[in-house]
């Protein structure tokens, strides 16, 4: 019974050498062709089916080996022998013809994409080609018979590069597939070159012998078969030397002759290996856009990524590809045919020299579009997980490692913590069931603040079983790397900043998802000022930000809940030891001696020279025991280090000695401010509030400023001006003054005596401090402040 193979039909009308090269398979073809499960239909023929997708045009009626020979082989003159050097048998030409394919190479790419969109009618069969074209790469870049310097470095480089990867496991099942259209496609580029058809014809009927793959198959099952080819030629080239069966074979072929011009073929192959580059990274471009349609499948791909996708062309770059394919396998089977004549042959040059500036353009193109469709994909996988973070965060659950766990994610099973304590890595069970305070920042955050935490921790670990030392602090810094590159001088700012936490932090800012950085700056409020986040054992969140409860209250304020917060404040009153806290020790032995306690602040040092000696004569007169320690200005730069060692050594006051306490002493001042104006309570009713704007008001002008206090008990406030006015009067108002007792409250009512209905008071707080009301009233007059933007550069 006859078996016809459209594909052996197609090939035998158009190969003068091998009619029928289904007549030579050995038995390895054989068994090739049994794997392909051939189907037996009702008219008695067996047709392969893999060899009906690869040529679509059915063939109706068996052509006889004699019509094909004598059909395609050219007449030649009885009497005059053929000369395979000098004549045309088997030689491809590609010259530029009129016709058909000329509008390929002069009309815009919309004509272009319609022709071979036409050939595409693909049966939806998946192909993962990635480890074919790992194979084609390792041939191609193996094979080079001849290369430059340059070229041997590139090449060896490749190879390189190569052998670190492993083999892919998915290669042989592959080719169980794509072994035998590899071999079939192989055998119709030999016969089409060898029939003087130009690339584009070539090429097109590639294209119509692949209709039923994808494109990315198309292009790999092409490139491998050109591979197969160039492999062969360089493995010849390579052995004839040493290799006696290669030697002979080459003989035959007159490859010596040929590799004598060395000159000349090295500029050929550089041109080819350059050619074969840009082949290879379309080809990879065209294969990772099947994987942004297929890998990403989980994420729905929205219209807009489709429209992107489509403007990559993909069928105009596999064209393209496999008509360079077909350009290299015609050049190397014209130098097997006529040799030295071809060697020098400048139209193949400059057609190749086109090819690689025509896939140049296309690379180019298509690796803008795959970043903006990563771009898309990336969009909405963190927003996917966005919201998914979200919905978790508003789930119950038993305990805090879930949320723990996608908020820093491990990669790799690593371990996803750093022990600042003991400087080794560990896991998130170290916080199981705790209480979890995460410290957000970025990389700079103030060595000022870092000192305080440190306080804070180590008193709070001083005494492990109190419940308010139940509480763990982690640090998440914030990096976020689509704004800003990850360099070598951010890691070392990394390690440094991590080393100086006795805290956990993340091992790796890498750690921290784009979506937990979503959720940090949009659900939390994150916006440079350092903030701490509270997780309760549950992984619930408890407060958005307990950085202020903590500088206030230190860690009285556990468990840091709002109702916390809002319990502290009710319990609390204005006086000194709210407004000093610990900044000096003394203050605690003042108040227990029942002493009157000034705070005073400001750069001017005429101003504290007049104010001190002013108030110490008042003091001393009036027989009351007095202290006054100076706190400087909110941002404790040269000057007011400068002013306290003049103080000091003038010996006008206390001084605070560390200049971080000065610093301090404001961030609490304004930490006081941030959490008063959340507490819902009117701000023109808020006596406390008042007095912490009226002192941070005091700050932002250019004058001096005192705090009078006896104990805890009254207090006093004024502007230096006044304040010294008061002092130098003190001779109209001293008959008020009996004791102790009577001294703030008299020096009170004559600095309200001298307050003007005229006045410019300014509140200025830094730009990044999270949340900001809309109304402020003013200390002085209880009016609503205007609010303005400042820009300031204070350099000293």
């Amino acid at each position: 019974m006859d078996s016809i193979n459209p594909l052996n039909e197609k090939v035998a009308m158009n190969n003068p050498v091998a009619t029928n090269p289904m007549h030579n398979m050995s038995s390895g073809s054989a068994a090739v062709a049994n794997r392909m499960q051939p189907m037996s239909h009702g008219t008695g023929h067996h047709i392969n089916p893999l060899n009906a997708q690869i040529n679509p045009h059915p063939v109706v009626k068996p052509v006889s080996q004699d019509k094909i020979q004598t059909a395609v082989v050219p007449s030649a003159h009885p009497t005059t022998p053929i000369n395979p050097r000098t004549s045309n048998l088997g030689v491809a030409r590609l010259p530029h013809r009129k016709g058909d394919h000329h509008m390929f190479l002069t009309s815009d790419d919309n004509a272009m994409m319609k022709h071979i969109e036409e050939t595409h009618i693909p049966d939806g069969r998946d192909f993962d080609v990635k480890p074919l074209v790992h194979i084609i790469e390792d041939i191609v870049h193996r094979a080079t018979p001849i290369a430059g310097h340059v070229h041997e470095a590139k090449v060896q480089a490749h190879l390189e590069a190569l052998e670190a990867k492993a083999p892919h496991s998915g290669l042989l099942e592959l080719l169980n597939y794509l072994a035998y259209p590899i071999h079939r496609i192989s055998m119709e580029l030999i016969s089409k070159c060898a029939n003087k058809e130009d690339a584009h014809s070539i090429t097109m009927s590639l294209l119509h012998s692949l209709t039923t793959y994808s494109w990315d198959t198309k292009v790999a099952i092409t490139f491998a078969a050109f591979a197969q080819q160039y492999g062969g030629f360089g493995l010849l080239v390579h052995q004839y030397p040493t290799d006696p069966l290669a030697k002979s074979v080459a003989i035959i072929m007159e490859l010596p002759e040929i590799m004598t011009r060395q000159d000349v073929l090295k500029q050929k192959f550089d041109a080819i290996h350059d050619l074969i580059d840009k082949m290879l990274d379309v080809t990879k471009c065209i294969i990772e856009f099947r994987d942004v349609q297929t890998s990403h499948s989980q994420h729905v791909i929205t219209q807009e990524l489709e429209m992107l996708i489509n403007t990559a062309h993909i069928s105009t770059a596999a064209y393209w590809t496999m008509r360079a394919a077909v350009m290299c396998a015609a050049m190397v089977l014209n130098l097997i045919a006529i040799g030295h004549e071809h060697l020098s042959s400048t139209s193949e040059a400059w057609e190749i020299s086109s090819l690689a500036h025509k896939l140049a353009n296309i690379l180019d193109h298509l690796r803008k579009v795959l970043n903006l469709c990563h771009q898309k994909i990336e969009e909405r996988r963190q927003h996917d997980a966005f919201e998914a973070l979200l919905r978790l965060l508003r789930t119950p659950h038993i305990d805090n490692m879930k949320i723990l766990s996608i908020l820093i994610h491990s990669k790799d099973d690593q371990l996803p913590l750093f022990d600042g304590t003991h400087k080794r890595r560990v896991s998130l069970d170290v916080l199981r069931r705790k209480h979890v305070l995460l410290l957000i920042s970025d990389l700079d955050i103030a060595p000022e603040e870092l000192f305080i935490l440190h306080h804070m921790y180590a008193e709070a670990k001083t005494q492990p079983n109190r419940p308010e030392s139940n509480y763990e602090v982690v640090w998440i810094p914030v990096v976020d790397k689509r704004l800003t590159p990850w360099t070598e001088a951010k890691q070392i700012k990394f390690e440094e900043v991590q080393a100086s936490m006795p805290w956990h932090s993340v091992a790796h800012p890498s750690m921290i998802d784009p979506a937990v950085i979503r959720c940090i700056k949009e659900v939390w409020g994150f916006n440079k000022k350092p903030q701490l986040v509270v997780l309760d054992p549950q992984g619930k969140e408890a407060n958005n930000n307990a950085y202020h409860m903590l500088w206030i209250w230190g860690s009285l304020a556990f468990p840091f809940t709002k109702a916390r917060e809002e319990a502290l404040w009710k319990e609390q009153t204005w006086n000194i030891e709210l407004l000093a806290d610990s900044i000096d020790q003394n203050i605690f032995t003042w108040i227990s001696e029942g002493k009157c306690i000034c705070l005073y602040g400001g750069e001017d040092m005429e101003w504290i020279r007049s104010f001190t000696s002013s108030t110490r004569a008042v003091a001393n007169a009036a027989r009351v025991p007095l202290e006054m320690l100076y706190v400087g200005k909110r941002n404790p730069k040269e000057r007011v280090r400068k002013n306290s060692l003049i103080i000091q050594s003038e010996n006008l006051s206390h001084v605070v000695q560390d200049q971080t306490l000065i610093w301090f002493f404001w961030e609490r001042l304004e930490s006081m401010w941030h959490s008063r104006t959340q507490q819902d309570i009117p701000g023109d009713s808020d006596p406390i509030l008042q007095e912490i704007v009226t002192i941070l008001s005091y700050d932002g002008s250019d004058q001096g400023w005192a705090v009078f206090s006896r104990g805890l008990a009254e207090m006093t406030r004024g502007k230096g001006d006044l304040i010294v006015q008061v002092m130098n009067g003190y001779e109209r108002w001293k008959h008020e003054v009996s004791d102790i007792t009577t001294f703030v409250p008299t020096l009170d009512r004559q600095l309200r005596d001298l307050h003007s209905p005229h006045h410019c008071t300014r509140l200025i707080l830094p730009g990044t401090t999270g949340h900001i009301p809309e109304r402020v009233v003013c200390a002085e007059c209880g009016r609503p402040m205007e609010k303005f933007i400042m820009y300031r550069c204070c350099i000293e």
